[in-house]
């Protein structure tokens, strides 16, 4: 499998990867292969070879499915692979005019001959603008390709290999400290009683705190990423608020996440406060947002708190129906929820589906990704929503931030800065990879799209992005989520009662991302392909 290139790296080692496993973001009608099932078979070859001049791009269509490996057979959804035989130069020219032709930056590409490169990672990796953002961050941070057949298992299902718990590597060097950030339903993690906030101390007789030469990396590394299903590892961990240990043994499983989790309610002496845990914008999110709302409804809520700091995004389409969920009456009509802005060789007519702009809307029906289609959604009515952050909230997470900040909805945010990405891209499949380039950016019913930086809670310190109303708070893993003296969902219960912040926490975990020159990451996601991702196919239906 092909990996995104935004790894936490152990100091001076292979990089150390949170299952941060891959978001859905795709269904199969815009998953760009083989759409219709038909075959190239009998398909000519290509003839001769490609050629390049400076600057000089053919169709990206010439170059299309001509595959050093291609694949016989069909996908998951019975669709005929449209694979021909061809070469490796053959993908690096079709990786070459594509780029051209969509990236949203395609100007700062710097084009190199493809027939320089032996492999399409080397020369995908490099067809990115270098540029960097007035706050010292690359401008593109989301250039990354993954295996298709696990992506299309993974984007419908939202099924993917691991335990069932996602970690949070909060220090990434010696002594390092890695702990769970929260674990999905009926997996292999709660059938050990693994919880949030147990601390990993050992893997496979490997000191996880300290351990610090190659081959400890490297089994850190294997055990925290399994491989395959069925591969185990022994694991000794300290649970939160205690001094025992305890060992387990975690076998990786097919894990199918569970989006919406944590329902529930907290009476105060001012309403009753909702509160859910949504981690990922995946097709099967649909029902179980519905569900989480009717049940908030019929909770008769005053305010929800919304927890999305492990949701690295997904679905635009998704983040349209629970913003109109939460806001519902309160959206203006015809409001745009986000709109589209490719580069400037593509002003009024997508380059991808070939039809004209038009915004997204707040959906305020189902769309047939886990629901029958057509069906009314239902609404909590909210002028204000509390939201929880980290950095790994991210992509479709921020358009709801954004996208209610646009009809003038009151957000507060409660947490640490999100990760800063206005940007989308249609997942593309060529010859067995699918592909992840910024093609557009999102803007809300305002025009306002510059949160590249992320959003920030208005007390924070250090980089500070988009500045909205909020507290700047660490993740409280001592706690487990939906606990109402939780850090982070306590501090937005005081805030709605007394407008004032606790003391900020989060200035260690800065200073050691300093010291290390490398990202300590606070929190994950399940389904954040290191930094995630939103797909706008649906968005483009005339819906």
């Amino acid at each position: 499998m092909k990996r995104a290139h935004f790894e936490t790296k152990l100091k001076g080692s292979k990089p150390i990867l949170n299952r941060i496993g891959q978001v859905g973001v795709t269904l199969g009608l815009a998953f760009l292969v083989g759409c219709g099932g038909s075959s190239n078979d009998g398909a000519a070859d290509f003839e001769g070879e490609p050629s390049w001049s400076l600057n000089v791009f053919e169709d990206e269509s010439n170059f299309k499915n001509f595959c050093e490996n291609p694949r016989t057979g069909s996908d998951l959804n019975g669709n005929a692979f449209p694979d021909r035989n061809g070469s490796t130069l053959l993908e690096n020219h079709w990786l070459r005019a594509w780029s051209d032709n969509t990236y949203l930056w395609y100007d700062e590409i710097v084009d190199n001959n493809p027939a320089n490169f032996s492999d399409t990672d080397s020369f995908f990796d490099q067809l990115k603008t270098v540029a960097i953002t007035s706050s010292g961050q690359p401008k593109d941070k989301f250039h990354f390709t993954y295996d298709s057949a696990e992506w299309l298992q993974l984007n419908q299902a939202g099924v993917s290999a691991g335990y069932g718990a996602e970690f949070a590597i909060i220090q990434s060097s010696p002594p390092r400290q890695i702990v769970v950030a929260f674990t999905e339903p009926n997996s292999p993690a709660t059938a050990v009683n693994l919880m949030r906030g147990a601390e990993i101390l050992e893997i496979d007789g490997v000191d996880a705190v300290n351990g610090g030469t190659q081959q400890d990396v490297d089994v850190l590394n294997a055990a925290l990423r399994p491989s395959a299903i069925g591969e185990s590892h022994e694991f000794v961990i300290r649970e939160a608020g205690s001094t025992e240990t305890r060992t387990i043994t975690l076998a990786a499983a097919e894990i199918t996440a569970s989006p919406v989790q944590n329902v529930g309610t907290v009476d105060t002496e001012t309403g009753r406060v909702g509160y859910m845990l949504f981690t990922t914008h995946i097709a099967t999110a649909e029902e179980q947002l519905i569900d989480a709302v009717n049940q908030l409804s019929e909770a008769n809520i005053d305010d929800l708190v919304l927890d999305l700091r492990y949701n690295g995004g997904g679905l635009l389409a998704i983040a349209s129906q629970l913003a109109y969920m939460i806001a519902g009456s309160n959206i203006p009509d015809n409001a745009a929820f986000d709109g589209l802005i490719f580069n400037d060789k593509h002003p009024n007519v997508n380059p991808v589906t070939g039809r004209s702009l038009s915004p997204t809307p707040f959906y305020d029906e189902t769309l047939g990704f886990s629901v029958t289609e057509g069906q009314s959604l239902p609404t909590l009515n909210l002028n204000r929503v509390f939201i929880l952050s980290t950095a790994g909230t991210c992509s479709a997470s921020e358009a709801i931030i954004n996208g209610l900040r646009g009809i003038d909805v009151e957000v507060i945010l409660i947490g640490s800065t999100s990760c800063g990405k206005p940007y989308g891209f249609y997942p593309t499949d060529n010859c067995g990879t699918t592909y992840f380039t910024v093609q557009f950016r999102g803007t809300n019913d305002k025009d306002f799209g510059d949160y590249s930086d992320g959003f920030s809670p208005a007390n924070s310190t250090g980089t500070v992005g988009e500045v909205i109303p909020g507290c700047a708070v660490e993740d409280d893993y001592s706690r487990q989520l939906g606990d109402a003296l939780e850090g982070q969902f306590k501090a937005a219960l005081d805030y709605r009662v007394t407008g004032s912040c606790p003391e900020p926490t989060l200035k260690r975990l800065s200073a050691e991302s300093k010291r290390d020159n490398k990202s300590a990451i606070e929190t994950i996601s399940p389904f954040m392909k290191s930094i995630i991702l939103e797909n706008k196919l649906r968005n483009q239906q005339g819906r």
